[in-house]
């Protein structure tokens, strides 16, 4: 059996966790959630993830989910793969940087179909759905500015951000942004992509 098993469905943010397990060389095997058919609200799955969400992933400590805190402990338990900075500032920078997309552009994100998380009400869903293209690329501009300091978030060093930072890019096009607003992070997006460890995870995900 595998060290790690990941519950990850396509389309999802769970391919940031995907990607982390290959930059790091670790040992896992995958299990996919089929949202299609409702498994996640299941009760195989939610006595996996009571929150009936992916990414979760399962660990010699325990079941792990939330993608920061997974990305977190993954870059920590393997050192070497340097995925985590050194210095204090650049690791809140790292963790600005996930909460960011966490709490705000995943949250935007997701009115585009899961009105019924904030309001009971279906006839308030449409324009919540509207709203998105103009949020999301609000949050594209931030990224854009104020997010890489060159062609990675820290610059030229690589960490657990810009994995995370290019799982939620994938959605941009999807949430009607105009990506030819967004010169670097159309290169970021690029760039990563190249990424032997980012190019075998995507192989699985399309």
């Amino acid at each position: 059996m595998a060290t790690y098993r990941l519950h990850l469905s396509k389309g999802t943010v769970a391919l940031a966790v995907h990607i982390a397990l290959n930059e790091v060389g670790a040992d896992y095997e995958l299990v996919w959630v089929d949202f299609a058919s409702g498994a996640q609200s299941k009760p195989d799955y939610l006595g996996v993830n009571p929150k009936g969400r992916v990414p979760a992933l399962e660990t010699p400590d325990g079941i792990l989910t939330e993608t920061s805190a997974i990305l977190g402990y993954l870059a920590e338990t393997f050192p070497d793969a340097h995925l985590m900075p050194e210095t204090v500032w650049e690791r809140a920078k790292v963790a600005e940087v996930h909460l960011f997309l966490a709490a705000t552009a995943h949250i935007n994100h997701a009115h585009k179909m899961r009105g019924h998380r904030w309001s009971d009400d279906p006839a308030t869903y449409p324009a919540m759905k509207a709203k998105v293209p103009a949020n999301m690329t609000d949050n594209a501009a931030l990224i854009e500015l104020d997010y890489l300091a060159g062609p990675y978030v820290l610059g030229e060093r690589y960490s657990t951000a810009d994995i995370y930072l290019f799982t939620v890019s994938r959605w941009l096009e999807g949430d009607g942004v105009d990506m030819a607003q967004f010169p670097a992070l159309s290169a970021f997006r690029d760039r990563m992509s190249k990424r032997p460890a980012v190019a075998s995870a995507l192989e699985l995900h399309t």
